[in-house]
């Protein structure tokens, strides 16, 4: 049985209530209030118990995944059909406001940014969504995901401060646009949109600086969602979850469903056997009712790991933390609550790649969550929380349960639960049913790490129980929890009367009923089981030998059983139309329960089994991922299903005694991948850092110059020296500071910030004097250094390279702490009042970044990004050799880059991580900054940034600061798994997806600030390198400069029409001034210098009529030509080599391709214009030049004319 039919459906007919106010009742059911809330829809309704979908009961069940965190929209269902083989029905997504408006009004929400194919991704898979953009995130991201332009917005935010709701209004409804096709009301996939995050308290306590709580905003904003066409709930994740401040029924600012968040062991993974006294929550419920009893008991955010910490502790100790075992006492305590809306937080953590990540959070958001950031399904709470989930999917008596004891105790009005007293249980029972119990047993004090025998003293429809009533006793091993059911129904016919032995699934199969029971290896455990009178009881042990004890009265068949110790299943027949399937829990991970519109299955197979469907045959086809070469399978259905294909393919299968159908599977290769050796590749190198190298120009970088800035630190700098006042909010900044000594200079010393884990380096000309190589909790820093002997009045430049390790999280309004500056806060020589001028320069364009494809937090500072070289087709054959292997013997930044190759077949599923090796020989201070095909990326790269069937650039950026200098110690490729997946041909991205491997034309910095000359328009077809394009549902990647480029218009119009306009205009203006001087002296002949001119007038005029001719002649021969796909596909990531081109035809032909990137296609015919304008400027120079030059043989005829007869 499902709680949630596959959304996705349009409304029907009256569903949709009346915009403007005009209510329609819904009235009562099972006597029940059931509330649309203040939304203007009746498709999504809920009351106390639970979210209904067009009048039936959901359980959500959901799982947070942030898709800008995999960049990658093809492997988007990879991630959402694993959520749902758990028996997840939804998925919870935050919007990262900074990321798509990074400049005010530019939005971007084009490639990986765009959501459609999130929504879509969703709605095919059969996931539900709740929506979380903000403005505010959280996150563990950068400025909590608000923009750094805000840090220049006067006022307080998140709050009514008239400034920030100036900034933040344009987003809402931006992004309400987007959101609102996507409602279950317009056949999409969204069903709730939560308001704001986490908005509980104010930043200080009691004397908040700003006004406590903030209905106002919070009203504003649910308004803007709604005039944007926002009509689903509306919800709210208090971190308080004692706070009321906007729940139904509290007034402006209110929302429909009030949820919550609950971090019981809070964020400090390294104590991973350590669980503290009293941090299990026991009141939720009851809370909740108190402030919010018209609402489900909603949790938004319940813990599912925590993110990892610079230098502290790693995601794998969150993963072992927050694991299977916190799972089993936390979750199920959340069940003893009826909690019938919760968001795992996170499900897939995914990366912080590029500048994602909040100070002091590593690149790795793998956050220890279900499954790992490499997607792949190896830790044990995945599988252990599919036991909970499947369960409650098939336990629809849960959505309208209360606990009957609100807080877990042993003894209740002098009737005890069980018979320890170590114990405490919570009674789960079904208000509106009558029937169904769920006892949930734990340890009283949560982290006891006893073992506990009990039996369970439960009352049910046939009388009271001490369970086990046949042999032995119930125990609780451990950080552990049982839930124990009594009148469970499976099937209208038939009834668990009691189970200690917990249930993963059951479905009502025809002919039989199949129960899948399972628990720790070697307990004991009781099942009896209400079976129609009619039936004919029989009971067997098929196989296995898991059964102890049995008792057959009436209708009352019991059986007592003890979990099986190794893998092996039990099967027991109770009647010819009933069987019981015992494991013990580990086996119990192998089982699955994929659905399709009519039916479902119980499928046993390791790994994963994505999804399953019914053909008109009778065959059964399974899409799964294989692990292991062989493996042994079983399904469990209908009689009808007499075959099985997995992947496509047909298997053998052979039926069992007992019904089901085996048969084994094997992957087509042996799961063995070879990768290339990093140390081995042909690497070049440049110096990373040429700014301290004597005239270096850093004449077009940014002035630092602002005398006021309206961050609430005022600078105590004569200018601002805040990079986020310049634009700047990602990545390495750079500050170069201009001064003439006095000769007295001393120590140098700057206060650098730079957030968490940050580090800095600061240069006098080319010697570094102080460095900081970064503790995770340390934000700013004083530098101090001995200034070399300086003379008066000799010019020098200071150099200071830092981090900008993101904007901290404003988590509670008044603190606006996402303001806190990134740069120099002070500085000073001692000895020496020194003026300093600076300069500043971060990610090309700032605010208004180039590479739209990546987006504006992929690159930083450095020289070397800032020229485009982390991109693929850069030309190095001018550059050094060496590796990153041998590094630096001095200080300084190195850029390190090379090409490998990878064919990995597609059917293969292969997570790469590039692994550093660990300096333990010496204490050595760097930073390394990895970039592949372009994107900065940690150590895990997925497939589709990483090209796993061609050509890949990688680049390295090692920022050395101690004196010794140092290196990589190791680099090498390493394959985290082989899986062989059944996603097929959706999980190809630089194959099938067009917004993956999508380089883009980017002018970089030696190109876009001299936009004024014709070079740098040329430099499209020789520095600009990749772009791909869709053809038949492949994407193909080409450079953007064939092999054979014949001629540059550019060049050769101006370099004409340059000579020209030199040599008429400003020439003729010289010519004539001397010439109208001899004149007035009386002179009648023609001097030299006009004689000159003359010829020159002359040669410049053939020269333009030349190159005119050359030109047109050239580029009406290459015209017509186009760019051959097959060819060019074969060609990938290098010149393409057929045909000779100009750049005006070569870009005529790209445009005629269909290409993936609208930006790309709007920068080509931008400088086309420019190619084309430059071409055409010959024809009036050509025409100046003859005028020019026929006047001037004119006036020198006209002179020597009258010289003649002057002689004579």
């Amino acid at each position: 049985m499902k709680s949630c039919e596959n959304p996705g459906q349009p409304l029907n007919g009256d569903e949709a209530l009346s915009i403007n106010g005009v209510s329609g009742g819904l009235g009562k059911s099972q006597d029940l209030q059931i509330r649309t809330g203040n939304t203007y829809q009746k498709v999504v309704t809920w009351d106390d118990h639970s979210l209904m979908v067009r009048g039936k009961r959901v359980l959500i069940l959901s799982g947070e995944m942030h898709p800008w965190r995999l960049p990658v929209p093809s492997l988007w269902i990879d991630v959402f059909e694993k959520i749902k083989a758990l028996g997840f029905t939804a998925v919870s997504f935050y919007v990262h406001w900074g990321m798509v408006e990074y400049a005010k009004d530019d939005f971007n929400f084009d490639g990986f940014l765009s959501l459609e194919p999130f929504f879509e991704a969703a709605k095919k898979t059969g996931l539900y969504l709740i929506a979380r953009p903000g403005p505010y995130i959280n996150a563990e991201t950068t400025g909590g995901g608000t923009p750094g332009w805000g840090t220049r917005v006067p006022g307080a935010w998140r709050t009514t401060n008239q400034t920030y709701l100036n900034a933040m209004e344009a987003y809402v409804r931006k992004i309400s646009q987007i959101l609102a096709p996507a409602q279950i009301t317009n056949g999409g996939p969204l069903i709730l949109v939560q308001v704001e995050n986490e908005f509980s308290y104010c930043f200080q306590s009691p004397n908040c600086p700003v006004p406590w709580p903030q209905p106002g905003y919070m009203q504003r904003l649910e308004d803007l969602m709604r005039e944007e066409g926002i009509i689903v709930p509306t919800t709210t994740n208090e971190v308080q979850f004692t706070s009321n401040n906007y729940a139904p029924g509290s007034g402006p600012g209110q929302v429909d469903i009030r949820g919550y968040d609950n971090y019981p062991l809070s964020f400090i993974c390294n104590a991973t056997s350590t669980w503290p006294d009293n941090k299990l929550p026991t009141n939720l419920w009851a809370k909740n009712h108190l402030i919010s009893g018209g609402n489900p008991n909603s949790i938004m955010e319940a813990q599912a790991g925590a993110q990892g910490r610079w230098g502290w502790f790693s995601t794998d100790d969150c993963a072992t933390f927050i694991g299977s075992s916190f799972e089993r006492v936390f979750y199920k305590n959340y069940v003893s609550f009826s909690t019938t809306i919760m968001n795992l937080y996170m499900m897939y953590g995914g990366t912080n790649w590029g500048g994602l990540a909040s100070p002091a959070t590593i690149t790795s958001y793998d956050y220890g969550s279900p499954i790992k950031e490499n997607r792949l399904l190896t830790r044990e709470k995945y599988s252990e929380l599919k036991l909970l989930a499947q369960f409650l999917l098939v336990s629809p008596a849960y959505l309208t349960t209360k606990p009957l004891n609100q807080v877990p105790v042993n003894t209740v009005n002098g009737s005890t639960f069980t018979n320890n007293p170590l114990l405490a249980t919570t009674q789960l029972a079904d208000v509106v049913g009558n029937k169904t119990v769920f006892w949930i047993v734990r340890h009283n004090a949560y982290n006891s790490l006893d073992n506990s025998a009990y039996k369970l003293q439960i009352p049910t429809s046939r009388g009271n129980f001490s369970v086990p009533t046949l042999q032995g006793s119930l125990s609780l091993n451990g950080r552990d929890s049982k839930i124990h059911v009594s009148d469970y129904d499976i099937g209208g016919d038939s009834t668990v009367l009691y189970s200690s032995g917990e249930i993963f699934t059951w479905n009502k199969f025809s002919p039989k009923t199949i129960v899948v029971i399972h628990g720790f290896p070697g307990e004991i455990h009781e099942t009896a089981f209400l079976i129609p009178t009619s039936s004919k009881i029989e009971v067997k042990q098929i196989q296995g030998s898991a059964l102890q004890n049995l008792s057959i009265t009436s209708d009352i068949i019991t059986i007592n059983y003890q979990i099986p110790t190794t893998a092996s299943q039990t099967i027991i027949s109770i009647s010819s139309n009933f069987q019981v399937i015992i494991v013990n829990r580990n086996t119990a991970f192998d089982f699955w329960v994929p659905t399709w519109d009519n039916g479902s299955a119980i499928v046993k197979s390791p790994y994963l089994i994505r999804s399953a469907s019914l053909d008109g045959t009778g065959t059964l086809a399974l899409r799964g991922d294989l692990n292991q070469t062989e493996v042994s399978a079983e399904v469990f259905a209908n009689d009808d299903v007499q075959g099985v294909s997995f992947n496509g393919k047909s298997v053998e299968v052979t039926r069992s005694s007992y019904g089901s159908l085996r048969f084994d599977l094997r992957t087509s290769s042996d799961l063995k991948v070879e990768l290339p050796d990093l140390e081995r590749l042909d690497w070049k190198y440049i110096d990373g850092l040429p700014e301290v190298k004597d005239g270096f120009d850093d004449g077009k970088w940014t002035d630092a110059n602002l005398t006021n800035s309206t961050n609430p630190r005022k600078p105590t700098t004569p200018t601002s020296l805040y990079a986020s006042d310049y634009g700047y909010h990602t990545g390495n900044i750079l500050w170069r500071g201009h001064f003439v000594a006095t000769g007295n200079e001393g120590n140098f010393t700057a206060e650098v910030q730079g957030g968490g884990a940050f580090s800095a380096s600061v240069y006098i000309d080319d010697k570094q004097i102080a460095f900081f190589g970064g503790i995770y909790n340390v934000a700013a820093v004083n530098l101090t250094g001995v200034a070399p002997a300086l003379k008066v009045g000799s010019k020098h430049v200071i150099t200071i390279v830092q981090d900008h390790m993101g904007l901290e999280q404003n988590y509670g309004p008044g603190g606006d702490l996402h303001k806190i500056p990134r740069g120099i806060l002070n500085y000073h020589f001692s000895g020496s009042n020194t003026s300093v001028t600076w300069k500043v320069t971060g990610n090309l364009g700032g605010e208004y970044y180039l590479d739209r494809t990546r987006g504006p937090l992929n690159e930083g500072g450095l020289y070397t990004e800032r020229q485009g070289f982390h991109q693929p087709g850069v030309d190095t054959s001018t550059w050094n050799a060496g590796s990153p292997l041998e590094g630096l013997k001095e200080p300084g930044v190195r850029f390190y880059y090379s090409t490998f190759n990878l064919d990995i077949p597609t059917n293969l599923d292969v997570p790469i991580s590039f692994n550093f090796a660990n300096n333990t020989a010496n204490s050595v201070t760097y930073r390394a900054l990895l970039f592949v095909n372009g994107w900065q990326f940690g150590k895990f790269v997925p497939e589709g940034i990483l090209n796993h069937r061609g050509v890949n650039t990688v680049a390295l950026e090692l920022w050395v600061m101690q004196e010794m200098g140092a290196k990589v110690e190791g680099f090498k490729l390493v394959a985290d798994g082989v899986v062989e997946s059944g996603l097929g041909d959706q999980r190809s991205p630089n194959l099938t997806n067009k917004s993956d491997l999508q380089m883009g034309f980017l002018l970089r910095e030696r190109d876009v600030f001299d936009t004024s000359t014709v070079d740098s328009v040329n430099r499209v077809a020789k520095y600009v390198v990749v772009i791909s394009w869709s053809d038949s549902g492949s994407t193909i990647v080409i450079n953007a400069k064939p092999k054979n480029l014949l001629l540059n218009e550019g060049h050769t119009s101006n370099g004409a029409a340059g000579t020209a306009l030199i040599i008429v205009c400003f020439g003729g203006f010289i010519v004539l001034f001397l010439q109208r001087r001899r004149e007035q002296k009386s002179a009648t002949r023609p001097s030299w210098l006009f004689l000159t001119y003359t010829i020159f007038t002359i040669l410049s005029w053939l020269l333009t009529l030349t190159a005119l001719a050359y030109t047109f002649a050239v580029t009406n021969q290459t015209s017509g030509q186009f760019i051959d796909e097959t060819i060019a596909a074969q060609f990938q990531h290098t010149a393409y080599p057929l045909d000779n081109w100009t750049p005006g035809t070569w870009t005529r032909a790209l445009l005629d391709l269909p290409l993936t990137s609208a930006t790309d296609a709007s920068y080509l015919r931008g400088w086309l214009r420019a190619i084309d304008g430059w071409k055409w400027n010959l024809i009036p120079m050509f025409l100046i030049g003859l005028v020019v030059a026929v006047l001037s043989v004119k006036v020198c005829l006209a002179d020597r004319k009258v010289s003649r007869t002057y002689k004579a």
